[in-house]
């Protein structure tokens, strides 16, 4: 069960590829501008030279409005080759954001998993700018990502969940 005001978005995709090339693509945060729809305006600002590792910070700026521009700065906090890791929201537009990419070879390829717990800012206010475009907003986030994916490596979405706990 989740505690009250923590929402969680998770979807599980199936990339018929090698393990090692799943891990790689995702491993590189310079890789990120081409899975993130072009209304964000998204901009790597440091940290994302390398792959990815434990204690990492990224540093990036995202269009939430028309016109405002927001910095965002996650930190990779656990990180295991291969399997997983976690990125969370220091300095952002939520008041938490913990996603977590799980990757489990199969023998139809790679089973990814991405589960982001997030919780708005703001009360009630934030509430409701979750249930007027927020959620909207992170389906549609996602959607691009899962079409992004089927192109480029012939993925499949598996199953989405959406849950929340006010």
């Amino acid at each position: 069960m989740l505690a009250p005001g923590v929402h969680l978005l998770e979807r599980t995709t199936l990339i018929p590829q090698p393990i090692k090339l799943v891990w790689d693509f995702f491993s590189d945060p310079r890789n990120l501008n081409e899975m993130t729809p072009e209304f964000l305006k998204f901009e790597l600002s440091k940290g994302g030279n390398e792959p990815i590792f434990e204690g990492q910070a990224i540093e990036y700026r995202i269009q939430i409005l028309p016109g405002v521009k927001q910095r965002w700065l996650t930190e990779i906090t656990h990180c295991k080759k291969n399997a997983y890791f976690v990125d969370e929201q220091r300095i952002g537009p939520y008041r938490l954001w913990r996603h977590l990419h799980r990757f489990t070879e199969t023998s139809q390829g790679v089973a990814m998993i991405d589960q982001v717990h997030y919780v708005m800012p703001f009360g009630p206010l934030g509430a409701l700018a979750r249930s007027l475009f927020v959620k909207r907003r992170l389906d549609t986030i996602f959607n691009f990502r899962s079409d992004y994916l089927q192109r480029k490596f012939g993925a499949e979405p598996l199953e989405d969940i959406e849950k929340s706990v006010a």
